[in-house]
């Protein structure tokens, strides 16, 4: 009998002191941490990539709808060569453009130009191909076109003004057109704790201009500036 109990006692003691060998692996809190930090840095990768296709998506959308206009100018050009514009009609509309992009340059080179200023001085060195051409039709609309990206970018420097920029912030290649996703709070910084300072249905339309994070500055058809949330909008559709 008494062997018998020394045998339980041994057991016993084995089962509350495992061997070191068998000790089943403790995840310690700095792992966690490095993992929680590992999962946060993917999202916040994954969000910025998800702007970045909206922005590629956006070009491709604008080019072909510029690469259209065009071809249907073209040949309207064409058609009228001699009767859409005069020289002096061409040569005005050339200097109206010049003046209205001249806006648009940052004073000293202290900030980065809106890419509405590259376009829009493009478009104005085509208008004089074609005006040296004596293509005075082509360089009318081409002017045209250079005005309107003059018109668009002063729009996006009124909203900036309301909003000095961020750090972090990158803007756009070209503003990007969006409709909300659901009811949606658009704030007055780019995160939770700013104060709201309006509210928007589902489906309203929004122009975005740049993002910090996974915010995105924004203004709406009233061209109320403003900060919204990544997941509360989505791209919208091409005319």
């Amino acid at each position: 009998m008494r062997p018998f109990l020394i045998l339980v006692a041994f057991l016993g003691a084995a089962c509350r002191n495992p061997a070191p060998g068998n000790a089943p692996p403790v995840r310690s809190s700095r792992d966690s941490v490095r993992a929680a930090e590992r999962d946060s840095a993917l999202e916040a990768r994954a969000a910025r990539l998800e702007l970045q296709v909206l922005e590629r998506e956006a070009q491709v959308d604008e080019l072909q709808t510029r690469l259209d206009d065009a071809r249907r100018e073209v040949v309207r050009a064409m058609a009228k060569l001699q009767s859409l514009a005069t020289r002096a009609e061409a040569a005005s509309g050339m200097a109206e453009a010049e003046i209205a992009l001249q806006s648009l340059r940052p004073n000293g080179g202290a900030t980065a130009p809106p890419p509405e200023l590259t376009e829009g001085t493009q478009l104005l060195q085509l208008a004089t191909v074609e005006f040296n051409k004596q293509n005075y039709g082509g360089a009318l609309y081409l002017a045209t076109e250079a005005k309107t990206e003059a018109a668009a970018g002063q729009g996006r420097l009124a909203s900036d003004d309301q909003t000095k920029p961020r750090r972090g912030e990158v803007p756009f290649a070209l503003p990007l057109h969006l409709l909300t996703t659901g009811r949606a709070n658009v704030r007055e910084g780019p995160g939770a704790t700013f104060r709201v300072s309006y509210t928007l249905d589902a489906g309203a339309v929004l122009t975005a201009y740049s993002y910090v994070d996974q915010w995105v500055r924004v203004s709406d058809d009233g061209k109320r500036p403003g900060w919204i949330h990544q997941g509360l909008i989505e791209r919208r559709p091409a005319r």
